[in-house]
């Protein structure tokens, strides 16, 4: 089962993105090097309650 989940900025704590993933895959909380605009750097995005 997949589930949309929101990524935000470690940095200004935005939350830039939206996504998919699979629980029983990865079930804990996902972490990942993205684009931030308002940032304007490549900073890691951590997975957020919605």
């Amino acid at each position: 089962m997949r589930v949309q989940i929101t990524l935000a900025c470690e940095e200004c704590k935005r939350r830039n993105y939206t996504m998919t993933k699979d629980k029983k895959a990865h079930p804990d909380r996902m972490e990942t090097k993205k684009y931030c605009k308002f940032c304007r750097t490549h900073a890691p995005h951590k997975e957020t309650k919605k």
